[in-house]
């Protein structure tokens, strides 16, 4: 059997800002753009990485959930309680000197931690929480 990670998620609330973040500064490449009733999706993903998507959604984008549920979801990215994904580099360091420099909130410069990384993270401009690690013996 043969299972690799193809799409993940994250929530945003406002694409135009998420997109300023996640291609200009990350450097993801855009994949995709799509409008659905007045909702939006954009796709993101490494150029070296061309068969895994990160989707930029709109919070809690499930047909089914109720509004209360939407907005429940809503305050959460507002306080940064949603988490988004953990990206692998080549040099931490440089990475977070680049991001930081682009003026994105730290929370956690590089720091080697027990479990074999060095990593820092930031928050995208939706709130998520990005962290980016290097493995020690790379």
């Amino acid at each position: 059997m043969d299972i690799n990670l193809s799409q993940c998620f994250i929530a945003v609330d406002d694409h135009d800002k998420a997109l300023a973040f996640y291609r200009d500064v990350l450097g993801l490449e855009v994949r995709n753009d799509v409008g659905f009733e007045g909702m939006r999706w954009v796709t993101v993903g490494s150029p070296s990485q061309p068969d895994v998507e990160i989707v930029l959604e709109p919070p809690l984008a499930d047909p089914n959930a109720t509004e209360a549920d939407r907005r429940a979801v809503a305050e959460l990215l507002a306080k940064g309680m949603l988490r988004g994904v953990i990206f692998r580099t080549g040099d931490v360091d440089a990475t977070f000197e680049r991001i930081r420099a682009a003026g994105a909130e730290v929370l956690q410069e590089p720091l080697d931690q027990p479990y074999g990384v060095r990593d820092c993270a930031f928050r995208d401009p939706a709130g998520n929480m990005l962290r980016f690690n290097q493995p020690r013996d790379a």
